[in-house]
């Protein structure tokens, strides 16, 4: 595995938060937040990550860790947070973590996930990106952690081919 040096650009050059507040249209028949309208939110936070990062046009190649722990509900404040996690030589892994924010300003945790992003050149192909500079232990392990996500992913794909 090799780790980057302290070249390249910063997760927080790219770090992207957004808020979302929960209306009708977003909720199930149950009342609560349609899984796949958090998925669109997600991805769209990981799209913008990404394109920061690279400065190109970018496509999702994969959603990992999609877990939802609760219900979301009506008028409730939905927060995303976007960071680097990983950068390969054309793709880049986007942690997303999702809060509900409360009128207190706290914060409860419902869903993680790892999207996988690839830049694109013109004729839309896959293209180098910007190596990721690694300035804390807390980014080297992500991107540590990263990495083994990455295997097991080329491992998973193997097993399907």
């Amino acid at each position: 595995m090799t780790i980057p040096a302290m070249n390249g650009k910063t997760a927080d050059d790219s770090e992207t938060v957004q808020f979302q507040v929960v209306m009708p249209p977003h909720l199930n028949g149950y009342g609560n937040l349609f899984g796949g309208q958090l998925a669109v939110w997600i991805d769209t936070i990981a799209g913008i990550v990404a394109r920061r990062h690279c400065g190109m046009k970018i496509t999702t190649a994969a959603i990992d860790n999609l877990r939802f722990h609760e219900p979301v509900v009506q008028n409730e404040m939905v927060v995303l947070r976007g960071r680097l996690t990983h950068v390969g030589r054309t793709s880049m892994e986007v942690r997303v973590d999702s809060c509900v924010e409360d009128s207190r300003g706290n914060r409860r945790q419902i869903n993680t996930a790892f999207v996988i992003l690839v830049a694109l050149d013109e004729n839309d192909r896959p293209a180098p990106v910007p190596p990721l500079a690694l300035l804390t232990a807390e980014e080297r392990e992500d991107f540590s952690r990263g990495e083994r996500r990455r295997e097991f992913r080329k491992a998973q794909n193997e097993l399907y081919e």
